[in-house]
């Protein structure tokens, strides 16, 4: 089994204590006394950001995405054309320096969309003050990935008025937090640590294969897999993987794949994963399912997000890869 020992010396930045805080960060970040946003008249909203800022516009736009509202993803250069005075644009850079929102920024001057920014300061929060866009300044903690929930949390709280979600909706998911973090924290490293046990499966490439509801928790591990591991990591949404992605399987690989799964999946859903599980045991191949908590998506998304984010830092420090450094993003940002 995994030492602490081994977490100290190999996570040199100590970003597992984080995550060990992750339930009161959240906390913390949701009753702090922000100043609340309050902007009427929206039918479309636009989620601006890239890598761990893009995975808070894919967690609250699944929240949204059983309203009546526009909801539109952008991680990238170009914005939707059907932004307009009724859009309301939310940009979100952790570290205030990505280069594509700051460029979306620069070309919401030319469009009559309503504009807040979140970061912790940075170019960003230069830009919003010159250009008369709202901007509300969170602190990071870590680093980008690892500031998940103080952006969240600090974002619902700042958008209560606007992003649909009850507080004790809010407050269930911090309390489903605090219980999955019994389990999977740094001084648990026991057998039953449900990260931990994933973390022993994953030795190559990963496949996850998930529902549409639960899609940013995919993308967030995949990309948490790639940044914290250093390992490849690909996504499958299990419905579309039935018409294609499933072939692959015909052949002998070292990919691992896992399933993300709700416990209220869509029956529809609920028979693919039954079909697909009979499958790949008829060809025993070995797989890992991730079944999420009950309640609502919200705490769904967050806790999932929670246990697949801690197994990734598990995974490195099993491989002996300290999680922090990101030499070749940092070759990349410097080339932009």
């Amino acid at each position: 089994m995994m030492k602490f020992s081994d977490m100290e010396k190999i996570d040199t930045k100590s970003m597992f204590r984080v995550y060990d805080d992750w339930p009161e960060i959240a906390r913390n970040a949701y009753e702090t006394d922000f100043e609340k946003v309050d902007i009427q008249d929206i039918d479309h909203v636009v989620f601006v950001g890239m890598g761990g800022s893009g995975s808070i516009g894919d967690t609250i736009g699944s929240i949204l995405s059983k309203e009546d509202i526009h909801v539109s993803i952008v991680k990238g250069y170009q914005l939707p054309k059907t932004v307009d005075s009724k859009t309301m644009i939310i940009a979100t850079s952790v570290s205030g320096n990505t280069a594509e929102t700051l460029s979306i920024l620069e070309n919401l001057k030319k469009t009559q969309s309503k504009v807040i920014g979140f970061s912790s300061g940075g170019k960003m929060e230069k830009l919003c003050n010159e250009n008369n866009f709202l901007f509300k300044k969170i602190p990071m903690v870590h680093s980008p990935r690892a500031s998940f929930p103080t952006f969240l949390y600090s974002i619902l709280n700042i958008l209560e008025t606007i992003i649909p979600i009850k507080q004790k909706e809010i407050y269930e998911s911090i309390s489903e937090l605090n219980r999955t973090q019994k389990n999977i924290f740094s001084q648990n490293l026991i057998e039953e640590n449900r990260s931990l046990q994933l973390a022993e499966f994953i030795t190559e490439i990963v496949c996850i294969y998930y529902p549409a509801g639960l899609k940013a928790a995919a993308i967030r591990y995949k990309n948490c897999l790639q940044e914290n591991s250093k390992i490849h990591a690909m996504t499958e949404d299990v419905i579309e993987s039935c018409h294609n992605g499933v072939v692959s399987w015909e052949r002998d690989s070292i990919i691992k794949p896992v399933f993300i799964r709700g416990v209220d999946d869509h029956p529809k859903t609920r028979e693919r994963w039954s079909i697909l599980k009979e499958f790949f045991d008829s060809k025993s191949i070995d797989y890992r399912i991730i079944e999420s908590v009950e309640g609502s998506i919200l705490t769904k998304i967050t806790n999932l997000i929670y246990l697949l984010d801690y197994s990734s830092i598990y995974t490195a420090i099993l491989n002996k890869i300290d999680p922090s450094p990101v030499e070749s993003i940092d070759f990349v940002k410097k080339r932009l």
